[in-house]
């Protein structure tokens, strides 16, 4: 038995939305590039290219992982690149994006010959969060003046919107979709491809993918551009979970049960976002707290039903916990960081990768 904690990727539950996101592209001719901010887990790159088009990404670090790691193309976009980093930026990409116009002319002798796109900020969005509202006011995220935007069309092919978060709505999909026709057609029409973003929750249960489909492709042929999703969590959604071991349990009140793992460290959304990690089934006549092991005291995964009660040494397994995980772990406390292993589509499981002590001082100087 692999010691905990670790993450374990299901390459079976992985395959669902890999197939989901096949079955998009060949009924709506939309590309599928993992947005690598979400996951960047290589060890499953070979597999998932098999079903998505490249990776997206918003760091020079996250450009070259996925030149390097993901057959297919490799979009880059940072909110600002730096002078030192913009030439090895282009040099591994196919598209650069730009965060602004600015930006877009301040590397355009640099850029010249790569094929060029700018992020646009349509000013609608599904989040419910402010920290994750790409619409938010005063937001950084893009251009939103048509007039302006105008002005440099002759030095892009492509926009890229991100304005979706966490959307499930096809509805709510499509009314924004058709306010960035109402403000940018004009100019879209007039482009070779048009990236929609992430957070568009479309490998979810019950998702109507049909019309999903239809509506991109009519998006696509009225303007006679290539799309793009970008899609992160709809990649890897209920794909993994983090194994956990508990160590200890209290009473205060509540019954409390301490495990090997932290949220701060390990699941840090759940922290960011107030949010209750997933167990299933969550069932029983047993109820704890689960709480990690670091010194922060809101360090709390949540509460949960469990058919008997808990003891030192029991497993626990907190599902869908690949997305902004493994890609935002650190070493809060000291906390030993979660191996990863695969398990294969014939159920073998194998460990990738373990960190150690070593990997934790190299981290620090």
């Amino acid at each position: 038995m692999l010691k905990t904690p670790y993450y374990l990727i299901d390459k079976s539950k992985l395959l669902k939305n890999m197939e989901t996101i096949k079955y998009v592209r060949e009924q709506s001719g939309a590309k599928s590039l993992l947005a690598l901010k979400c996951f960047a887990t290589w060890g499953v790159f070979d597999f998932m290219s098999e079903y998505m088009d490249g990776t997206t990404s918003s760091s020079l670090n996250e450009v070259k992982l996925g030149f390097e790691k993901f057959p297919g193309e490799t979009h880059a976009y940072s909110v600002a690149y730096a002078d030192d980093e913009i030439d090895e930026v282009i040099a591994h990409c196919d598209k650069i994006i730009f965060n602004s116009i600015g930006q877009l002319t301040r590397f355009d002798d640099q850029s010249k010959g790569r094929t060029r796109g700018l992020r646009v900020n349509p000013r609608v969005s599904s989040s419910e969060w402010l920290i994750s509202d790409p619409a938010r006011p005063f937001s950084r995220l893009g251009e939103w003046d048509p007039a302006r935007i105008e002005t440099v069309m002759d030095k892009i092919s492509g926009f890229m919107f991100h304005n979706n978060c966490e959307n499930g709505d096809l509805g709510l999909f499509s009314d924004m979709l058709g306010k960035i026709e109402a403000q940018f057609g004009h100019l879209i029409g007039r482009l070779d491809w048009v990236s929609l973003g992430g957070g568009i929750h479309f490998t979810g249960e019950g998702y109507p993918l049909d019309d999903f489909c239809a509506r991109l492709k009519a998006f696509s042929e009225k303007y006679g551009v290539q799309v793009y999703l970008e899609p992160g969590e709809a990649a890897i959604t209920k794909s993994a979970s983090l194994e956990v071991t508990v160590l200890d349990t209290m009473f205060n009140g509540k019954n409390l049960a301490i495990v090997d793992s932290s949220i701060e460290a390990h699941m840090l959304d759940l922290l960011i976002y107030r949010q209750s990690a997933k167990l299933e089934p969550n069932t029983g006549d047993h109820e704890y707290m689960v709480c990690g092991k670091s010194c922060l005291a809101g360090d709390i995964f949540g509460e949960f039903r469990f058919e008997t009660e808990l003891k030192a040494g029991d497993r626990i397994s907190i599902a869908d916990a690949a997305g902004y995980t493994m890609v935002k772990k650190n070493w809060f406390n000291g906390v030993k960081m979660p191996a990863i292993a695969i398990r294969e589509l014939d159920g073998t499981v194998r460990v990738v990768r373990e960190f150690s002590y070593d990997d934790y001082v190299a981290s620090l100087s």
